[in-house]
């Protein structure tokens, strides 16, 4: 492993302290399980700084700066040998098979969410050798057994024309969608949009007609709801409406941390009812108490222990960075300050400073992903109920959902 991999997981083994036993029979089955990141984002590669720099000096605006910004992160896998490497190794170490990807913009607008799932398509085009592009859950299977790792497509958003001519004409672009390889999208993101109210919506006024109707397609066509980003009586109101399998792919229990990106029991139970399971996040505000990865497994077993086994997956929201960002943002002069983006709609207290200690950060990084097994293990969970969490249960919910 490299340094920083080491790193991360030396801290984590620091807050868990397993014994050999309970490591070895940790690192052993994780090596062996079917892994699902219930969402997530591939690792990311550093920008190449002297380009962001030309591109600034010649006046590039600030939105093609970010386009820029995301396609290298996202693409450099490809174009550079250096970057691949980590890119590879990172995934090794992590010893995931699937992410399902966040592929899609923070967005309702077509063309915005369509460039990130373009790229993910274009990486896994390109690796195919190490990285295929799962369409239906077969593929993933297949995936583990060839020693491959795979995306699985969501978007941060329900694509939408955004024209009101009628609904059914809204509800088009959902099918486009789910034809392009997308299979979950989010009903809403942080603030209110046409289909309901987000977490950051102090109103929560929940799913609007209009998203009935939203769910009822995604449950035609095969796409499954997430309600990560939901108010809390969106939430509810959505699984009500749905007849398939839907969840909150990386969230965390309002029982033990009442955050806005985390579910109380009743939603929770919800989610649980219609088949589907909560994805337990790896951000340190989210999770409360200490932030780390003993917080994060807390999460995970008042899940399992409250609601069933069968309704808790690990959803990350984390990426691994490769070792070159500093170096390559280094590279680019400053910029004025802009505004934060419209789906950026954060309380002031989201993210408080306590919550970002290194040890927290390092603890729950994306490749101590075997070392989430490790504690799972430390915990009593049958490997049989360790499968079902670290990609079974997704996988049940994907073939649920997909017509």
């Amino acid at each position: 492993m490299n340094e920083r991999i080491q790193q991360a997981r030396d801290v984590a083994l620091g807050v868990l302290k397993p014994s050999p036993r309970d490591l070895e029979h940790g690192l052993e089955l994780h090596a062996n399980a079917l892994v699902c990141d219930a969402y997530g984002f591939a690792p990311r590669a550093a920008w190449d700084g002297d380009a962001m720099h030309a591109a600034v000096e010649a006046g590039a605006s600030e939105a093609e700066l970010k386009d820029m910004e995301e396609e290298m992160s996202m693409t450099r896998c490809v174009t550079d040998p250096g970057e691949r490497a980590e890119f590879v190794e990172a995934w090794e170490a992590a010893g995931v098979t699937c992410i399902f990807q966040n592929a899609g913009e923070e967005s309702q607008a077509p063309l915005r969410i369509v460039k990130r799932l373009a790229c993910f398509t274009y990486v896994g085009d390109m690796l195919r050798e190490f990285l295929v592009r799962a369409t239906v859950p077969d593929d993933i299977v297949a995936a583990k057994q060839q020693n491959r790792r795979c995306f699985y497509m969501s978007s941060n958003g329900v694509p939408l024309a955004q024209e009101w001519v009628s609904v059914e004409e809204e509800l088009r672009l959902i099918r486009v969608f789910f034809q392009l390889g997308v299979r979950m999208m989010h009903l809403t993101y942080n603030r209110r949009n046409m289909i309901g109210d987000g977490c950051a919506e102090p109103a929560d006024a929940g799913l609007s007609d209009f998203g009935r109707a939203v769910v009822g397609e995604m449950n035609r066509v095969g796409v499954i709801a997430d309600v990560a980003h939901a108010g809390w009586r969106t939430s509810l109101e959505a699984t009500k409406a749905s007849e398939r399998p839907m969840v909150a792919s990386h969230s965390g229990c309002a029982a033990l941390n009442r955050h806005i990106r985390c579910k109380p029991d009743e939603v929770i139970r919800a989610v649980a009812d219609t088949g589907g399971y909560v994805g337990v996040c790896s951000i340190p505000a989210f999770l409360g108490r200490s932030g780390d990865i003993a917080a994060m497994l807390d999460h995970v077993d008042y899940v399992a222990r409250t609601f069933g086994v069968e309704h808790v997956a690990i959803g990350t929201d984390t990426a691994y960075a490769s070792r070159a960002t500093e170096a390559g943002r280094g590279k680019v002069p400053r910029r004025r300050r802009v505004r934060p983006r419209w789906e950026g709609f954060w309380p002031a207290d989201a993210f408080g400073e306590e919550w970002r200690q290194e040890r927290m950060t390092l603890s729950l990084a994306w490749t101590n992903w075997p070392l989430f097994t490790v504690g799972l293990v430390q915990r009593g969970y049958t490997d049989q109920d360790i499968q079902k969490i670290l990609g079974g249960n997704m996988l049940r919910v994907a073939r649920g959902v997909l017509v």
